[in-house]
């Protein structure tokens, strides 16, 4: 009995293990199954998705191939849009010049109004003027046709005066014949005169230029050894070489060189042949310049001029040809300024000036003889 019922309970943990397994394997049959469904579903996904992507990257490639088309249109367009922009300031400065020329234009035609109005005014004034005229005018007529009606009686009136002018007329004709021979005859006499006249103005320019031939001669005889004025043939001296400052003493180291100029020139003034008829004075002139007032450079200039005439009286040449008669000494201050430019050159203007004045008594007496002549 006891036997039995172990064999049941053998028995039956085998069936219930039997159980189990099949129940396992069911399980596991069934989770197969399930991966089995699941691996299929998502293989059929992959294959969509793959699908999917797959046209995704034709649309991609599409895409790319679309927008490097439109990179290359976009290069293009900013080319373009770079030629227009310089198109565009090109068009720009010129629309300035245009504008500025347009400005340019209107103040000229506002100008030209206002030309334009000024002209309609003087047009409007010179009507009115015009209108005042013509009543003038009118008048004018007027009053010459009323003189001409009374001028016609005079002049039937004229008429007959005028007859009796012309008898009167062809006895001065005889008259007139007679006094055009006398006035032939006086027509000789006077260009007789003019011929004479002629002659006696070309003898006195002939003594009127005595003083030019004079100088003349005093340029030819000096030459380079002494230099004058060219135009009066005076001998010019600075006083800074011949007194100090404000001094009328003759420097010592100056009488040498003094003597040399004044032995030359006066020399051949009172030697030459050409010169000595006419010489009548040497003149020595003491010049200042303006710095100071009228009296001190007068007194100044006047002392300077006798010592350099009492200096040259002391020579041996004023006695050989007794220049004392001679000799004159005149102080200008500064009467006769040296001026360049207009300005006064006050260190030219400090000087001496030993110049000649020529005889003018005997040029007058001839001068007055031609004059008078008959």
């Amino acid at each position: 009995m006891f036997r039995r019922k172990s064999t049941d309970e053998g028995s039956n943990f085998w069936i219930s293990y039997a159980d189990l397994m099949a129940g396992l394997l069911f399980v596991f049959i069934l989770l197969i199954g399930a991966i089995v469904s699941k691996s299929m579903i998502l293989k059929n996904d992959l294959h969509t998705k793959e699908d999917r992507l797959t046209q995704l990257s034709s649309a991609l490639q599409s895409r790319e191939k679309t927008l490097e088309a439109l990179s290359a249109n976009l290069q293009k367009n900013k080319a373009l849009l770079s030629q227009r922009e310089k198109d565009l300031f090109s068009k720009n400065r010129s629309l300035e010049a245009q504008m500025h020329t347009i400005q340019l234009k209107e103040a000229e035609i506002k100008k030209l109004t206002r030309m334009l109005l000024e002209a309609n005014t003087q047009k409007d004034r010179l009507a009115g003027k015009l209108v005042i005229v013509q009543h003038m005018l009118n008048d004018t007529n007027a009053t010459l046709n009323r003189k001409l009606r009374d001028y016609k009686g005079k002049i039937v009136v004229l008429s007959s005066a005028l007859s009796d002018a012309n008898q009167t007329i062809r006895a001065n004709e005889a008259q007139l014949l007679k006094l055009a021979s006398a006035l032939d005859e006086k027509q000789t006499k006077y260009d007789a005169l003019i011929e004479k006249l002629q002659h006696q103005r070309a003898k006195v320019k002939s003594l009127t230029g005595i003083r030019l031939k004079v100088i003349a001669a005093l340029k030819d005889a000096l030459g380079n050894k002494v230099r004058i004025d060219k135009k009066s043939g005076a001998l010019k001296l600075a006083s800074n070489v011949l007194f100090d400052k404000g001094s009328a003493v003759l420097k010592e180291d100056a009488k040498g060189e003094l003597k040399r100029a004044f032995e030359e020139y006066i020399g051949t003034l009172v030697t030459n042949p050409s010169i000595k008829p006419y010489l009548d004075k040497i003149i020595i002139e003491g010049h200042t310049d303006s710095d100071g007032g009228y009296l001190y450079n007068l007194d100044l200039s006047q002392r300077r001029a006798f010592a350099v005439m009492h200096y040259l009286l002391t020579l041996d040449i004023a006695k050989k040809y007794n220049l004392k008669p001679l000799l004159v000494a005149s102080g200008r201050a500064y009467l006769d300024p040296v001026k360049v430019n207009g300005v006064e050159d006050k260190e030219a203007s400090r000087r001496i000036e030993i110049k000649f004045r020529l005889k003018n008594r005997d040029a007058m007496h001839e001068i007055e003889k031609v004059l008078d002549a008959q």
